[in-house]
């Protein structure tokens, strides 16, 4: 935690000091880099010395301990700034920006590396491969821009010399979906001159060091720095690694050696470029022929006013003019072409919020700091003219706006006092007044104009302006020279610069020749980078804007895309200009602290709130931690709502009531209400979940019901149109013969699969209606029968009449051997042959069992409860010796024993059992009997059943 760092760290926050004055200011800021801790907070905004040594406050675990945590609980870091925008970008789905300012060599560069890996660890927790992507993109880009865009200064050894602001894009989730990259006025002309001391971009040394040899001897390059006049300023880099050989533009990248090296030579008014070599290397290298490669760098074509075109030879010194500017025009378009397709690669694409959510964004700048040289140009006229605007910012949106805020919500407060450099930034950029229009305004005047009358009009029309003044207006000043320099008194310091090339950097013509060739070129990545090569050389086109009206417009443009976010700052602060990592200048940190504002900056955040919120906002995300506002208050306005949720945590002392917002003074109080807000989510969600799943059972319940009065409502009528149906087509049947039985029977529906047995019911009661009383008792034998047979025996004698009486059939006188058997209802008899005399008399109460086979035989067996069985052979009759009556015998029984006791029927492996009680019996036979005879008589008692047996 910041606070447990102790008193030997010095103070944490500049907030914290005893007392607000620049002495405590640095004592505590030195304090603080002696013992190594090269970040401090003011509220908000990280103050970062550059330690000049690497230091082991970063990884993994450093990530870990400040990812999700608030902005105080850990000591002052970039991850605590870095996490802090994610959060507000995240928590309130608002755009934010981290803005990293401060002078060459106070490690902005460095910081937003640390920003960016921050914000890469902390996001995609479920490691989507999309999603990943996007994010090695966006790390790895970092260094091919550094590559191409960075250079040793004598200030800095990994100096920025262009300005780089990149926007990435968050979904709802929060994770990156994409990003976009705008650079800001690359330093070109490092391309052809250096100052003394100084490299030429990384770019040049890691191709010649970390080229192989086919590379390099296909591209005709030495591996030595030194035989090139555009990088022989210096040998080595701070890091050199392979160059990459996949840069499809490499070719194009390679000319710039090899256009250094090309020496013109006069003889007499014509100039002639005296090696063909190096022009031939050029011409294979842009995929042109040598001769159109020469004739642009020695003539240049001119449309004449009445169309006519001609060719006018240059001299020396513009033929090295034009060199340069091609070379550098080369340089310029191949960084913006990498990075275009960064961009290409990058960019969300195809993006609809309706299906993906709310797109956010973190915007991070790292752009050159303020510079002071011993000579200044126009580079540095630009570079300290981004940093009067983005200081500028920082006074409107920390100093001048919560100021104001607080005077306009009603808020007591003592107006603290600062330096608005708006003056300078007017200086500057101000309409027919300012340095940047006498300059276009010079540009464009007809005739021979001159850094030195370009001057003069300045003189003039700047001359009472307590920020610009000139030799011409201050004779006695030495440091400069008369119609050279003149001087701006910048927020960070007065700079000096040297009006010489101001003009022809600001027109940064370059010969239609060039475009052309390039246009021309073979190779269709060349031909793309200079689509102004097509224009014909009598086409009329519109004035092309100036390098400093177009710089001044993308600058304009940036402030105004970070005015629009939630800033968050990170200032750099160089200790020494040795770069050593023990030296503290006291006196010039001390002018940077002052310049950058950091004291003012200390004054507003102590005498002010660290945050403040719109009533409704506020009420919104915290109404849940009150029992007064949740769900919904009845109070009469949203501000007496916020004063409970206040009242009911204690907080009255540490907020302010403003006319539309609640402003909070410390972030613990905030830290606070989040922590509570963060224990009852889960309960919340639990209630939202219950109360949803019972909406949704609900609705299920709904849907049932009505599924069911819908099915009711079917099946209803679907039962009307099958009863309308059968109406319809059993209208008739009463007159049929068949009573409907060649009917077809319309497909009932599954409610009513039964009804048809109705009809069948109706059916059958109408033709046993029919039959007369005296044949029922053989109907109703076979319909016994048929239940008990049917599909067990293959015949049973259903389609033959039975007699019943079968005795007269047999030859009474002679001498027959034929037992018999007679069944009544009240008893079983057995007879002998001779008459049929009784043998046998069994009760027939005392049957427990007949059993039949389930072959065509005649055998029967009859079970009784004394195990008493006996087995007989029925004889089929000779008069008709095929009849089976078995199913005579099974249905009479059946039929009898059916008004009486249920009889129950088994078929087993051996045969077929009817059983009336007791245990299931079944006899098997072996072999058949002789034919035999049966009889049945009607008796008073009921039937009598007479069966001869063997």
């Amino acid at each position: 935690m910041a606070e447990l760092e102790g008193l030997e760290f010095g103070k944490s926050d500049f907030v914290l000091l005893d007392e607000v004055n620049m002495e405590q200011f640095m004592e505590n800021l030195q304090l603080r880099f002696e013992k190594g801790r090269i970040y401090t907070f003011i509220g908000e905004v990280v103050v970062s010395v550059n330690p000049y040594k690497q230091m082991d406050i970063y990884g993994k675990v450093a990530i870990e301990a400040y990812r999700g945590r608030e902005l105080y609980e850990n000591p002052p870091h970039l991850y605590a700034v870095a996490d802090a925008a994610y959060k507000a970008m995240k928590r309130r789905a608002k755009d934010t920006c981290i803005v990293i300012s401060g002078e060459s060599g106070a490690g902005k560069t460095e910081a937003s590396k640390y920003i960016m890996q921050y914000i890469a660890a902390i996001t995609n927790p479920n490691q989507r491969e999309e999603v990943e992507s996007v994010k090695n993109v966006l790390l790895k880009s970092n260094c091919v821009l550094e590559a191409f865009g960075n250079a040793k200064t004598n200030r800095n050894d990994n100096s920025s010399r262009f300005g780089k602001y990149m926007d990435i894009n968050f979904n709802f989730n929060g994770d990156p979906t994409g990003g976009h990259i705008n650079n800001y006025l690359l330093e070109k002309s490092r391309v052809v001159q250096q100052h003394a001391g100084e490299r030429n971009f990384h770019s040049f040394y890691q191709l010649l060091r970390g080229g192989t040899d086919d590379m390099l001897s296909n591209l005709h390059l030495q591996r030595n720095p030194e035989a090139y006049v555009y990088s022989k300023e210096g040998a080595s880099v701070i890091t050199v690694g392979p160059f990459p050989p996949s840069i499809p533009p490499l070719k194009m990248f390679c000319i710039e050696r090899t256009l250094g090296n090309l020496e013109f030579e006069c003889d007499g008014e014509i100039v002639q470029l005296p090696g063909a070599g190096s022009v031939s290397h050029v011409a294979e290298l842009t995929g042109t022929e040598p001769e159109t490669v020469s004739k642009a760098l020695l003539y240049r074509t001119v449309a004449t006013g009445g169309g006519e075109v001609i060719e006018k030879g240059h001299n020396k010194l513009e033929a090295c003019f034009g060199r340069d500017a091609f070379a550098k025009a080369l340089y310029e378009r191949l960084f913006a072409w990498i990075v275009g397709r960064i961009n290409t690669v990058i960019e969300v694409k195809n993006y609809n919020p309706a299906l993906h959510g709310k797109n956010t964004v973190i915007g991070v700048l790292d752009i050159y700091g303020f510079e002071i040289f011993d000579n200044n140009s126009f580079e540095q006229f630009c570079i300290n003219y981004c940093n009067e605007k983005l200081q500028q910012l920082f006074i409107e949106l920390i100093l001048q706006q919560e100021q104001e805020e607080y005077h306009r919500e009603g808020i007591t407060w003592q107006h603290i006092e600062y330096f608005n450099n708006q003056i300078i930034v007017d200086l500057v950029e101000q309409l027919h007044k300012g340095i940047i229009s006498i300059l276009d305004e010079a540009c464009l005047t007809v005739g021979k104009v001159t850094d030195t009358v370009c001057l003069e009009t300045m003189n003039t029309k700047l001359g009472q302006h307590p920020h610009f003044t000139s030799r011409k207006h201050c004779p006695t000043d030495k440091t400069m020279d008369f119609q050279r320099h003149f001087r701006i008194r910048h927020y960070a310091g007065d700079v000096t610069y040297s009006i010489e090339g101001f003009l022809d950097k600001n027109k940064d013509p370059l010969f239609q020749d060039f475009k052309r060739l390039m246009y021309n070129s073979a190779d269709p990545v060349l031909k793309e980078m200079w689509p102004d090569g097509q224009l014909s050389i009598t086409e009329v086109t519109k004035r092309p804007l100036t390098a400093a009206t177009l710089f001044k417009n993308s600058i304009i443009a940036l402030v105004e895309n970070l005015a629009c976010k939630e800033p968050y700052y990170v200032r750099c602060i160089k200790p020494n200009d040795v770069k050593s990592p023990v030296l503290f200048d006291d006196a010039r940190c001390r002018h940077q602290v002052a310049y950058l504002g950091l004291l003012e900056n200390v004054r507003v955040r102590r005498a002010g709130f660290a945050y403040r919120q719109p009533y409704a906002r506020f009420l919104q995300r915290y109404k849940m931690t009150c029992e007064y506002t949740w769900p919904n208050h009845l109070m009469d306005t949203d501000r007496e709502a916020v004063e409970a949720i206040v009242t009911q945590h204690g907080f009255e002392g540490d907020v302010a009531y403003g006319h539309t917002k609640l402003f909070v003074r410390t972030p613990r109080s905030l830290f606070t209400l989040e922590q509570e807000r963060a224990a009852l989510i889960p309960i919340l969600v639990l209630f939202l979940q219950k109360v949803w799943r019972g909406a949704l059972a609900r609705m299920r319940c709904r849907r049932m019901r009505a599924i069911y009065a819908i099915m009711g409502c079917y099946k209803r009528y679907k039962v009307k149109s099958h009863f309308f149906e059968v109406e319809r087509r059993f209208a008739s049947v009463r007159s049929m013969a068949d009573y409907g039985k060649s009917v077809e029977w319309p497909t009932p529906p599954a409610a009513l699969a039964q009804l048809t047995h109705v009809s069948f019911r109706w059916r059958a009661r109408r033709i046993i209606k029919n039959i007369p009383p005296s044949d029922m008792l053989e109907v109703r034998a076979k319909v016994a029968a048929m239940e008990a047979l049917r599909g067990e025996r293959p015949d049973w004698g259903f389609g033959r009449a039975w007699e019943r009486d079968y005795l007269a059939n047999l030859n009474w006188f002679n001498n027959t051997k034929d037992r018999g058997l007679v069944i009544t209802d009240k008893h079983i008899y057995k007879l002998e042959p001779k008459k049929y005399k009784v043998h046998k008399k069994i009760p027939l109460d005392s049957v427990t069992g007949l059993s039949v086979t389930s072959d065509t035989d005649q055998v029967v067996a009859l079970h009784t409860a004394t195990q008493d069985d006996f087995l007989v052979y029925l004889q089929r009759g000779e008069l008709c010796p095929n009849q089976d009556r078995i199913g005579e015998l099974v249905g009479t029984l059946c039929d009898h024993f059916k008004r009486n006791t249920p009889l129950p029927v088994k078929v087993s492996s051996m045969g077929l059992s009817l059983h009336m009680s007791g245990k299931p019996k079944t006899v098997t036979i072996e072999t058949k009997a002789g034919l035999v005879s049966a009889d049945f008589r009607k008796s008073r008692a009921g039937f009598t059943l007479l069966l001869p047996s063997h």
